[in-house]
């Protein structure tokens, strides 16, 4: 029994220090103590991303794990030339989020058009946009999460991943299964989107007192 345990803890800690791809393939080969560590790994940022995606705490769990119920029979259809894990955990992550969509009376689809017109974290991007200076933290940071879930889906996509995940333009181009110049155009229009609710944000002290607000510049 003993080494057994002995064995169980030294596989997990083998486990720690390999890269996703190696990951992937130990699990596709059933190895139980690889999976874990994915999802340990990878957990956090697919539930960040449903949730600036949706501003739902529950629809974020639920999201998240059947993220990766989904990639359990997966495992064996990730292509590591295709990119890296966590892109491929994020396309899985859309294809949910894109069924929530369909079924949501509010449905704008992430692949439609739309006429409508942050480092960067909430926090960064705070420190960047004059009208929330005087804002404390808190409401600041609040302000932006709450102008992020007003951008079109396709626009917010982008930012969420470019922005506050800090994927790359190609990580993000194969979790949308797109170009990277499509990713770019749709990252410049939701910034200057983004940009401009910012600056009209109704609860911004400049505004409320009537002085002129300030551009945020992204």
């Amino acid at each position: 029994m003993a080494s057994n345990k002995v064995g169980s803890w030294s596989a997990m800690t083998t486990s720690e220090y390999l890269s996703d791809s190696e990951l992937m393939a130990r699990a596709a080969a059933r190895e139980e103590a690889a999976f874990v560590e994915i999802y340990r790994r990878r957990r956090p940022s697919i539930y960040r991303f449903v949730l600036h995606m949706t501003g739902s705490e529950p629809l974020a769990e639920d999201i998240t794990q059947a993220v990766f119920l989904a990639l359990l029979g997966k495992l064996t259809a990730y292509d590591p030339a295709r990119g890296t894990v966590a892109a491929y955990l994020v396309g899985i992550a859309r294809h949910h989020l894109l069924r929530h969509f369909e079924q949501s009376p509010a449905h704008r689809s992430l692949t439609e058009e739309s006429r409508d017109g942050f480092s960067t974290t909430p926090e960064s991007l705070v420190e960047r946009c004059d009208p929330l200076a005087k804002l404390s933290s808190a409401e600041a940071i609040e302000t932006v999460r709450r102008a992020v879930l007003t951008l079109p889906p396709r626009y917010r996509e982008a930012v969420v991943r470019c922005d506050l995940e800090e994927m790359s333009y190609d990580e993000a181009a194969a979790a949308a299964d797109c170009a990277v110049g499509t990713i770019r155009s749709r990252l410049h229009r939701g910034r200057t989107l983004l940009a401009k609710r910012l600056s009209g944000a109704k609860s911004s002290p400049a505004t409320a007192a009537g002085l002129p607000a300030k551009r945020c510049l992204v």
